[in-house]
């Protein structure tokens, strides 16, 4: 068995010789001879010779490999108390069935397809279905306002649109078809047919001549086969927020992806075929597109798709009773939802109720694993925690303790090291590499691993000044951190959420986990805002644990004190607020920066991707009751 060491030296010193050896992790129709070569754009693509189909990866392989009648899905859905399983048969009947009722309907080879679907199903039929047909699918997140799906169907004109009449999250039911008629209506770009999954929770009104219902369509559909699409041929596009507003179209290819996220099945988490593998996200995110829906089973895996809450569904054992009934071997999840069931049970005695020693990993990522939420984790179960890290941007992992490898030595607060295809650097703002232990910007020299975007949707130009110019010839990541003495990275943040106080480069990320580790503190945020003597200032905006009942001068008190033990006293942390939410992205990410420019009396525009916009009048009461809106500590 190779090293990680051999690999990642190997990665990174000849890359082309190390993909090429990778690529025979998958099938194709015609292998590719050219490992590594460059687009007109200059930009770096994987395989451009070769041929195949990510469907057929997916689905038909595993059929005519004999594993037909083994599980390929498990749908579990609280909300609606159902659990449903599809083999790989079934999964490719369908597949094939919702192919042929797309190409009946004219979608041919690089034609788009909007998915706004909730957590079923029907969304990941819908996937393999574009896949086969070699369409190109951009699956938006259920329940996007209507002007952000408006906005997404300009950009990407799509010939179809596959919706449901609604989602679910708790006990409240979401109409979709209201949302979708009316992006329509903004929408430049006209749709001509759209197909809605009635759910029984809400019946939707259909549009006369343009909306179909989709069982009938799908039971009366003929059987599609698959097409042969090139590797360089766009599988997805999924958007992603940007600085400006407008959103950009990540776009991911079809060879470069399947290589890359067949290998991380096993070299990443751990797992090989017939393993049960759970990613608890949702579709519309880049973690749905790669480690609910494809990687799972490209490997041949049973993926569970779970339309649900870590709380609330019915309560905060819910993970754990969908680990134990389903056999789950690694699990990943965002830390946001363990902050969540810690809150609501702080010393996991749910977990009792539960055998979950089929478990043997847990992957964290999304945002960054403050050390309290690890120990916690790490306090109540007997599997090992693992942090890594990754972007929409690159698809899968950039650093990882990598399972496949055998878990190196763990560092609470560390991603561990980089994983192979992946040269990190840490730069000064300079542009010059730090030196270990020594905040800087996180970037990647090229060329990027198979699987990373190679450019923005029509939009190249972009691509090349969101990520490519502020350190030219580097990868720009967006995030601060270091490397330690070892090599061991740890990423603290996004650089603008750095920041400068008197003089002292701090992350948030520092002062989090300090107050963080207060006893009565369930979740924070720290947000750096301007002060005129140090430049900025920190401040800590704080949930308490349910039943917890402490005065707000005395837990100030507190923490000022562990903040100043912790990171020091240059910090300056001086203040706290309680406050009943957080402001969170739908992914779970917090939204400090909006904090940030709220407190500071900056304009700012809440993103498309909240969770809740009206968490964000709490926020603004607690704080101008705190007496900090629009004015310095």
């Amino acid at each position: 068995m190779r090293t990680y060491e051999e690999d990642y030296l190997l990665s990174i010193e000849n890359p082309a010789a190390f993909w090429q050896q990778r690529q025979s992790d998958i099938e194709w129709f015609n292998a590719p001879t050219k490992t590594l070569s460059q687009d007109g754009n200059g930009s770096w693509r994987w395989y451009e010779d070769g041929t195949l189909n990510s469907c057929w990866l997916a689905v038909d392989r595993h059929i005519e490999g004999g594993r037909g009648d083994a599980t390929a899905l498990i749908y579990d859905s609280p909300p609606t108390e159902s659990i449903a399983t599809l083999t790989f048969n079934e999964l490719g009947e369908r597949v094939r069935k919702v192919a042929g009722g797309m190409r009946q309907m004219g979608v041919l080879k690089g034609d788009r397809v909007v998915i706004y679907l909730p957590m079923i199903p029907e969304a990941i039929v819908a996937m393999l279905a574009c896949a086969r047909l070699g369409a190109i699918h951009s699956v938006v997140f259920g329940g996007f306002a209507a002007r952000e799906l408006a906005l997404r169907i300009d950009d990407a004109e799509p010939k179809l649109l596959l919706t449901a009449s609604c989602g679910i999250e708790f006990d409240k039911v979401i109409a979709y078809k209201p949302l979708v008629d009316e992006a329509l209506r903004l929408a430049s770009h006209s749709v001509e047919n759209v197909v809605v999954k009635q759910r029984q929770q809400c019946e939707a009104e259909m549009t006369p001549n343009r909306d179909l219902d989709w069982d009938r369509w799908e039971r009366e559909s003929p059987d599609a086969e698959v097409v042969e699409v090139n590797a360089l041929d766009p599988l997805y596009i999924l958007y992603t927020s940007g600085t400006t507003g407008r959103p950009k179209g990540v776009v991911r290819d079809n060879g470069g992806h399947a290589v890359a996220l067949a290998y991380s099945m096993n070299a990443v988490y751990g797992v090989d075929e017939g393993d049960v593998f759970w990613a608890a996200s949702d579709v519309g995110w880049v973690v749905g597109h790669s480690y609910i829906v494809y990687g799972p089973l490209f490997k041949g895996c049973t993926t569970i798709l779970f339309e649900g809450k870590p709380v609330r569904t019915p309560d905060a054992g819910t993970f754990w009773r969908v680990i134990a009934d389903h056999g789950v071997k690694t699990f990943f999840v965002a830390p946001t939802a363990f902050r969540a069931i810690k809150k609501e049970d702080p010393h996991c005695s749910l977990l009792r109720q539960y055998d979950i020693s089929s478990l043997e990993y847990l992957f964290v990522a999304g945002e960054r694993c403050d050390a309290p939420t690890w120990h916690w984790l790490n306090d109540h179960l007997s599997v090992p925690v693992i942090d890594h890290w990754w972007q929409t941007e690159t698809g899968w992992s950039i650093c990882a303790n990598m399972a496949g490898y055998g878990l190196k030595e763990m560092k609470p607060g560390s991603l561990t090291l980089p994983v192979p295809g992946y040269d990190v650097r840490i730069l000064t703002d300079e542009g010059v590499e730090a030196p270990p232990n020594v905040d800087g910007n996180v970037v990647v020299a090229p060329p990027l691993p198979p699987g990373a975007l190679p450019t923005i949707w029509r939009d190249h130009d972009r691509f090349e000044a969101s990520y490519w110019s502020a350190f030219p010839g580097f990868y720009a990541t967006g995030d601060g951190g270091f490397r330690d003495e070892e090599g061991y990275v740890y990423v603290m943040g996004r650089t603008d959420d750095v920041m400068n106080v008197a003089g002292h480069r701090l992350s948030t990320g520092q002062i989090e986990e300090a107050v963080a580790s207060h006893p009565a503190i369930a979740e924070c945020a720290v947000v750096g805002i301007r002060d005129s003597e140090k430049g900025q200032v920190p401040i800590g905006l704080v949930l308490l644990k349910d039943g917890m009942n402490i005065a707000q001068d005395v837990l100030e008190r507190e923490l000022i004190q562990m903040v100043r033990k912790e990171v020091g006293p240059f910090t300056n942390f001086k203040r706290c607020v309680v406050v009943k939410r957080l402001p969170k992205t739908r992914s779970g990410k917090i939204l400090r920066q909006v904090m940030r420019k709220m407190v500071d009396g900056d304009a700012f525009t809440a993103p498309s991707t909240i969770d809740d916009p009206e968490i964000l009048n709490e926020i603004r009461e607690d704080l101008t009751e705190a007496g900090l809106i629009g004015s310095a500590i």
